[in-house]
C-alpha cells in the first residue's frame, strides 16, 4: 500500500502538491473546471492541517515559446481562488527569485501556485524528460511532496518522479488514492463476476489491455470501431468501416485464446458515409456479419444493447473504456448512451470508467454521478488496465 497525505505531519510544512489542472480552455476561459474541483479535498485537507500549500500542474501542449501565452495557469489560479474562497498567490514563472521569495514568505494557510510545468519543455523538454536538476530544484522548495495528478502518472516527469527522488516524504493525495484503489482493485482483486467493456477506435491501442484482461475478467464486451477488426478476423465483410488490417490476425488469435470470454456486437448501425456537420444521415441496422460493402459501421444496434445487458446481469465489477460508436453525433450515440444506462441501473456493482472518451461520453450524457468512479486519467488508466507499473505511482512511498 502507498502512503497518503494522512500519513505525514503537515503542520508548518511547505507542502508541494502536484495537481492535474490540465483543464479545457477556449480563448483563455475555462470550459470545464471538474479537474480543479476534484483536487479540492486534498488542498483543503493540507490547509486544515496547518500546511503552506504550493500547487503546480501542466496545461496543454507547450512545444515552442509561442505556445506559452495560450497555456498559462493564471486563469486556473483565479478559478481556484473562487472555489477555495481564499487568496491564491500566482507566480508567473517556474523557477527563480520571484518563486523562491513567494515560497519563503509563506505563512501557514497560504496557497501559492506557480506557472505551467510544461513551460520547462522549451527548448529542451526538461519537464517531460525528467531533468534531474529541475526535479531537485522543485523538491528544494518544499518539505513534503503530495502527488495528486493521476492523469500524468504513466509518465516519469520532473514534476512527479523527479521531485519524489529528491524529497523524503512522497505521498498520494486523495484523488490519486482513489484512482489506485478503484482501478487497481478492479483489475487485481475484483469482486466477481468481473466484466470489462472495451470500445473506441483501435485494437492497436488496447492490445495489452485485452491480453491482460483475458487473464482477469470473466467477460470482455467489445464495441466501437475496434469491433470491425474482430469482424474481419472471422471473415465477415466490414464495408468502409474503420478496420486495422495489420491487426486482423492478432484479433483472430485473441478470439481463439479467449474461449468464449470475448463477446462481439450481434448487430451494427451503418451509414453510407461518416457524418459531417449538416449531412443528411442515412442509417440502418444490419447483422454484424452482413455489413454492406459500400457502408460503414458507426454504432451498435438494439440487439447488441440487449445482448450486453444480458452479459452484465449479476456483474459485481465492471470496467468500461471506450465508447460504443460515434457518440459525438446523436444519431450514433444510442449504444454509448445505452451502456451508460445499463451500468447506472446495475445494483450492488462497482462501476468504473477508465477515463478518456467513455468518461467524456458519460459526463456529456449526464451520467457522471451514476458511476462508482470515473477516472481522471485516460492514458494512465489504460496503462493501469494493462497491468503496468506507473512511474507516478511507483515513486510514492510505501507504507
Amino acid at each position: 500500500m502507498k502512503k497518503t497525505i494522512r500519513d505525514v505531519n503537515l503542520k508548518d510544512k511547505k507542502v508541494l502538491i502536484r495537481v492535474d489542472f490540465n483543464v479545457p480552455m477556449k480563448n483563455g476561459v475555462i470550459t470545464n473546471d471538474n479537474r480543479i474541483v476534484q483536487a479540492l479535498p486534498t488542498i483543503n485537507y493540507a490547509l486544515e492541517n496547518g500546511a503552506k500549500v504550493i500547487l503546480f500542474s501542466h496545461l496543454g501542449r507547450v512545444k515552442e515559446e509561442a505556445d506559452k501565452a495560450a497555456n498559462s495557469l493564471a486563469p486556473v489560479a483565479k478559478r481556484l481562488e473562487e472555489l477555495l474562497n481564499k487568496k491564491v498567490y500566482f507566480v508567473p514563472t517556474t523557477r527563480g527569485k520571484e518563486l523562491e521569495d513567494a515560497v519563503n514568505n509563506m505563512k501557514v494557510g497560504d496557497v501559492v501556485m506557480f506557472e505551467n510545468t510544461r513551460w520547462e519543455d522549451v527548448p529542451d523538454k526538461k519537464e517531460s524528460k525528467n531533468n534531474p536538476e529541475l526535479g531537485a530544484y522543485w523538491a528544494s522548495l518544499g518539505d513534503v511532496f503530495v502527488n495528486d495528478a493521476f492523469g500524468t502518472a504513466h509518465r516519469a516527469h520532473a514534476s512527479n518522479a523527479g521531485i519524489a527522488a529528491n524529497i523524503k516524504d512522497s505521498v498520494a493525495g486523495f484523488l490519486m488514492e482513489k484512482e489506485i484503489k478503484f482501478i487497481g482493485d478492479a483489475v487485481d482483486n475484483p469482486v466477481r463476476p468481473f466484466v470489462a467493456i472495451l470500445g473506441g477506435a483501435k485494437v492497436s491501442d488496447k492490445i495489452s489491455v485485452i491480453e491482460n484482461l483475458l487473464t482477469k475478467a470473466d467477460k470482455i464486451l467489445i464495441c466501437g470501431a475496434m469491433a470491425y477488426t474482430f469482424y474481419k478476423a472471422q471473415g465477415w465483410e466490414v464495408g468502409t468501416s474503420k478496420c486495422e488490417d495489420d491487426f486482423v490476425e492478432f484479433a483472430k488469435g485473441l478470439l481463439e485464446k479467449a474461449n468464449g470470454k470475448i463477446v462481439l456486437p450481434c448487430d451494427t448501425v451503418v451509414s453510407d458515409k461518416f457524418p459531417e456537420d449538416g449531412d443528411v444521415i442515412v442509417k440502418k441496422t444490419v447483422a454484424s456479419n452482413a455489413i454492406p460493402a459500400d457502408m460503414m459501421g458507426l454504432d451498435v444496434g438494439m440487439g447488441t444493447i440487449e445482448l450486453f445487458k444480458k452479459e452484465l446481469q449479476g456483474a459485481k465489477t465492471v470496467v468500461w473504456n471506450g465508447p460504443a460508436g460515434v457518440f459525438e453525433v446523436k444519431e450514433f450515440a444510442v449504444g454509448t448512451n445505452a451502456i451508460c444506462e445499463a451500468l447506472a441501473e446495475l445494483e450492488g456493482a462497482t462501476t468504473i470508467i477508465g477515463g478518456g472518451d467513455s468518461a467524456s461520453a458519460a459526463i456529456k450524457l449526464g451520467y457522471e454521478k451514476k458511476f462508482t468512479h470515473i477516472s481522471t486519467g485516460g492514458g494512465a488508466s489504460l496503462e493501469y488496465l494493462e497491468g503496468k507499473e506507473l512511474p507516478g505511482v511507483a515513486c510514492i512511498n510505501d507504507k
